[in-house]
C-alpha cells in the first residue's frame, strides 16, 4: 500500500512538471509584438559551474556532509530555474520562429526551422533535465549532470543571432538571451 501511494505521487509530481513545462505553448500573441519583454536572461557559465561534477567533487571533498547537502540542493534548486528560463526562453522563440518558417526568404525560412528543432530539443531536455535535478537534492550523492543544456541554449541562441543577421525581426532578441 505504502509503494503504491509513493509510486502515485512521484506520478503525480511528474505530470505537474509536465505539465507547467509545456505551458509555454500557451503564451499569448505579446510575445511576437516584444518578444524581449518576455525572455529572461540565464548566465550559461554560472549554471554550468552550478552542474560541474568537479565542482561537487570539490565541495563533497571540503565541506562536512551535512554542509554539503545543503549546499548542493541549493545548487540543484538553482539550477532547475535556469533550466526553466532556458525551457520558457525556448517556447518564445518557438513562437518567433514558427513565424519565421513563413518567410518568402528561403535563407530565413531554413534558419527559422533551425531555430525550431533547436528550441524543441532544448525543451525536451529540460523536461529530462528538471525530474533529473530534483532527484539530486533528494539523494545529494546521486551523480547529476545535465551540462548538455548550456550547449542547447548556447546552440539556439547562435539560431537567433543567425535570423537577426538575414534580417528577419528579432528585435533585440538575441542581446536579451
Amino acid at each position: 500500500m505504502m509503494i503504491a501511494l509513493i509510486l502515485a505521487s512521484i506520478a503525480l509530481v511528474a505530470l505537474l512538471l509536465v505539465v507547467r513545462l509545456t505551458r509555454g505553448r500557451r503564451l499569448n500573441l505579446n510575445v511576437l509584438e516584444n518578444p524581449t519583454d518576455h525572455l529572461r536572461a540565464v548566465d550559461v557559465d554560472a549554471f554550468r559551474n552550478l552542474v560541474d561534477p568537479g565542482e561537487e567533487e570539490f565541495l563533497r571533498t571540503n565541506l562536512p556532509p551535512a554542509e554539503f547537502r545543503r549546499i548542493q540542493r541549493e545548487r540543484l534548486r538553482a539550477a532547475v530555474d535556469y533550466v526553466s528560463c532556458a525551457a520558457q526562453n525556448a517556447a518564445i522563440l518557438l513562437r518567433l520562429a514558427d513565424a519565421g518558417r513563413r518567410s518568402p526568404d528561403p535563407a530565413t525560412a531554413e534558419a527559422a526551422e533551425k531555430l525550431v528543432n533547436n528550441a524543441l530539443r532544448l525543451r525536451l531536455y529540460a523536461l529530462h533535465a528538471i525530474p533529473r535535478l530534483y532527484l539530486g537534492m533528494i539523494l545529494p550523492g546521486a551523480r547529476i549532470s545535465p551540462a548538455g543544456i548550456a550547449e542547447r541554449y548556447e546552440q539556439m541562441t547562435r539560431q537567433v543571432v543567425l535570423l537577426g543577421c538575414l534580417q528577419y525581426p528579432t528585435r533585440g532578441v538575441s542581446a536579451a538571451l
